[in-house]
């Protein structure tokens, strides 16, 4: 059995993932592309695995869109903005 697998496969996933955005967002810094860019990245990055064991697998990536409102009328909207420190 592979203890570490959970982990590795996670990590590769997510590695797979920030390669594939092409802009800085919060913790995810991109040198080539340093700022945010909502109007083409506000999205989820959602990433698959087509076998168990990452070494062995090919990873996919699909995006799923943002739900930028509130689901009922007890929360404000917030929109989103750029984190500064």
């Amino acid at each position: 059995d592979k203890p570490y697998v959970e982990g590795a496969n996670q990590a590769v996933q997510e590695m797979y993932a920030a390669e594939a955005r092409k802009e800085s967002r919060g913790a995810h810094a991109h040198e080539n592309y340093p700022d945010r860019d909502d109007v083409n990245w506000m999205k989820h990055t959602l990433t698959y695995l087509d076998k168990p064991y990452v070494e062995d697998a090919k990873v996919s990536i699909k995006y799923r869109g943002v739900i930028d409102q509130p689901l009922d009328k007890e929360m404000h909207h917030v929109p989103p903005a750029k984190r500064v420190y």
